[in-house]
C-alpha cells in the first residue's frame, strides 16, 4: 500500500514514522537528537530506509522556520540548525514532494483531519504545552499569514503584570502554558508560605520543588494554593479564547498538552471568563475541546503534512 513519511524534530528526540493517509502509523523509529550534522545526517538516513512506496514526506518542527521555502531557521531548542534547507535536501534524497510546518501548524492539520476538529471549516489549535501557540484552519486551510507568523497568540499581552512568556510579562504564554502555569504556582506558594501556610505541592519551602503535575494532583485533592493557580490560568485561558473567538468565528477551538490532561481544573474558569467576554452569538457556536490525539500527536502531525504536501501536488 502507498505510504507516507512523517518527521517529527525536537530538541531532544525525533521521530520518523510511515503511515497512511488516515493518520494510521505502521512503523516508527525514534533517536535521541544530538548535533546538527548527526542528527541531520540520521534523518536523512533513515528517512531514506523508510521511502518504498511512499508518495510524500512531511516535517513538524519547532520555529522559527521559512514554510514557503521550506527551511528551518534557527530554533532556539536546535542549536546549529541554521538556514537548514530541510525539504530541499529531503526531496533531492528521496524524490517524493516534502513540506515544512512549524510544531502549532502541523498539529493544528492533525486534529482537523484526524482529531477533535473533523469536519469542521474553521478551527483554531492552541498547543498549550512547554509554551503557547496557534495553528489556524480557516475556510478549510491551514492558514499562515503573510510570513507563515499566523497564530503567535501566545505573544499577546493580557495582563501588565504576570508570569512571563515569549519575553512579555503578562502575555498568554505567559499565563497559559506548561512553564507559565508552573510560574504561577511558584508565586502563588512564595505568598502562602510567608502567610505560614504550605502548600501540599511542594517538597520543602524550596518554592521551586514541585512539577505542574504535581500542582494539578494537589488541586484535584483540594490544596487552595494548587486550586488558586489553576484557577488564574484558567480565567486568563478565557480571556484569550475570547479574542481568539471574536477575531476568527471559529467552529471549534481544540486545545492540547496540559489543557487535555486538567481539562478538569482549567474548563469551569475558562468557560465562565470566555463567556463574560466573548460575543453572545460567537459563544453560542464556538466549542471548545480538548485535543483527541494525545501523546501520539507529533507523530500524527508530520503524516498530516505529508499528506497536506500531497493533496496540493495533485490539486496542480
Amino acid at each position: 500500500m502507498k505510504s507516507l513519511i512523517g518527521i517529527d524534530i525536537g530538541g531532544t528526540k525525533c521521530a520518523l514514522v510511515r503511515g497512511d493517509a488516515n493518520g494510521n502509523v505502521t512503523e516508527k523509529i525514534r533517536f535521541e537528537t544530538t548535533g546538527y550534522q548527526d542528527t541531520l545526517a540520521r534523518i536523512l538516513k533513515e528517512a531514506e530506509a523508510l521511502s518504498k512506496d511512499a508518495l510524500a514526506v512531511g516535517v513538524s518542527c519547532g520555529g522559527p522556520l521559512d514554510e514557503k521555502r521550506g527551511m528551518i531557521l534557527s530554533p532556539p531548542n536546535l542549536p546549529g540548525w541554521d538556514q537548514v534547507p530541510i525539504v530541499e535536501l529531503l526531496q533531492e534524497r528521496l524524490g517524493i514532494p516534502a513540506a515544512l510546518r512549524n510544531d502549532a501548524n502541523a498539529c493544528a492539520l492533525a486534529e482537523w483531519m484526524y482529531g477533535a476538529g473533523r469536519g469542521t471549516q474553521n478551527m483554531a489549535f492552541m498547543t498549550f504545552g512547554t509554551g503557547l501557540g496557534a495553528g489556524l484552519i480557516l475556510n478549510g486551510r491551514l492558514y499562515g499569514g503573510t510570513t507563515g507568523m499566523a497564530g503567535e497568540v501566545g505573544h499577546w499581552r493580557l495582563s501588565p503584570h504576570g508570569p512571563s512568556g515569549y519575553g512579555k510579562c503578562g502575555s498568554f504564554e505567559g499565563f497559559c502554558s506548561g512553564t507559565g502555569l508552573w510560574e504561577l504556582g511558584r508565586g502563588l506558594a512564595r505568598e502562602y508560605l510567608q502567610r505560614g501556610e504550605m502548600p501540599a505541592f511542594l517538597k520543602s519551602k524550596d518554592c521551586g520543588s514541585f512539577t505542574v503535575a504535581e500542582m494539578a494532583q494537589a488541586a484535584r485533592q483540594g490544596d487552595p494554593c494548587a486550586r488558586e493557580a489553576f484557577a488564574t490560568c484558567g480565567d486568563m485561558l478565557g480571556r484569550g479564547l475570547a479574542l481568539m473567538a471574536d477575531i476568527l468565528d471559529p467552529e471549534v477551538i481544540v486545545i492540547g498538552s496540559v489543557y487535555a490532561r486538567c481539562r478538569d481544573l482549567l474548563e469551569e474558569p475558562a468557560l465562565k471568563r470566555m463567556a463574560a467576554e466573548c460575543l453572545p452569538q460567537i459563544m453560542k457556536t464556538c466549542k471548545i475541546k480538548p485535543a483527541e490525539l494525545g501523546e501520539q500527536i507529533g507523530d500524527v502531525a508530520a503524516l498530516a503534512v505529508a499528506a497536506q504536501a500531497l493533496r496540493e501536488k495533485e490539486d496542480k
